[in-house]
């Protein structure tokens, strides 16, 4: 049981950098269109 709940967590960590990178890179293309 704790075991999957570890894996869950570890996947979660996971999806929201990824998607902290995704938005970091939406904002610089942004930034360098504005210009």
């Amino acid at each position: 049981m704790a075991g999957a709940g570890l894996v869950k967590i570890k996947r979660r960590i996971k999806s929201i950098t990824s998607t902290q990178k995704i938005t970091k890179a939406m904002g610089l293309i942004a930034t360098s269109k504005l210009r």
